[in-house]
């Protein structure tokens, strides 16, 4: 018996198969979830569509979170197929390169609030959309990063987005928790995604990561995956509002 028998749930973000909502849905394909995975445009739908075999034929459909219309399209075609929804995986962001290069000083009113409207409103909108379909003791995890909360390099406007996005997390969890649903963040180390790619110097952020961490090493997607798992399951089951970190203990050291 896996600890998701019986439940079935939600993934955004899955790109390609190094892709941190990728680990999470290997994981929970695991321990006996049925998976429902979204994409944005042709071009992430020909890779998800492989990957979504390997999830015992889980369904996938179009969502872009820009669309309130999508979303809601998206989460009322899930909840159909699943019979309701258990678990929700928000693994979205979006920055225009050039924001990622240049300091934050010198991001454009348009691409501030096209970076926030993708990185953590879309969380609330999902959030509306899917709450009518979800089950007591349904769960949320949406994927942030350090640079919500200290200032990381090259990381400029999306550090923001994500900084909105992880306070949307506590106050989602306090409008959902009378309905039993709980919200909560994992904010991971660094990574090599196709997201991570768009970011100057990456390499350097990950070895000075492994450097300082308590650990001396990065995470995988696989331990993001199985920290996820505990976050969406019942073993969390009093756990809210939280950030909880899978980062090989980095955010802990000061110096």
């Amino acid at each position: 018996m896996g600890s998701m028998d019986g439940k079935g749930g939600v993934i955004l973000g899955v790109a390609n198969d190094r892709s941190i909502a990728w680990g999470i849905a290997r994981a929970l394909h695991r321990e006996g979830a049925r998976i429902v995975l979204t994409y944005a445009g042709e071009a992430i739908e020909k890779r998800v569509r492989p990957l979504a075999k390997e999830l015992g034929d889980a369904a996938v459909i179009p969502c872009d979170v820009g669309e309130d219309a999508q979303i809601a399209t998206a989460m009322g075609q899930a909840a159909e197929h699943l019979g309701g929804i258990d678990f929700l995986v928000h693994s979205v962001a979006y920055a225009e390169k050039e924001d990622l290069k240049s300091p934050l000083l010198a991001t454009t009113r348009r691409n501030f609030l096209r970076s926030l409207d993708i990185s953590a409103y879309s969380l609330v909108g999902l959030c509306r959309e899917a709450a009518p379909h979800m089950k007591p003791g349904a769960a949320v995890v949406a994927l942030t990063f350090y640079g919500a909360e200290k200032v990381m390099p090259n990381y400029n406007v999306m550090g923001v987005a994500k900084a909105a996005l992880e306070a949307a997390v506590r106050y989602l969890a306090q409008d959902l928790g009378p309905r039993g649903v709980r919200v909560n963040a994992l904010s991971a180390g660094p990574i090599k995604t196709l997201a991570a790619s768009g970011i100057s110097d990456f390499r350097d952020i990950q070895n000075t990561a492994a450097e300082r961490a308590p650990l001396r090493r990065n995470v995988d997607i696989d331990e993001v995956g199985d920290a996820a798992l505990y976050l969406l399951s019942d073993l969390s089951r009093g756990v809210t509002g939280a950030v909880h970190y899978v980062d090989a203990g980095y955010h802990a050291i000061g110096m």
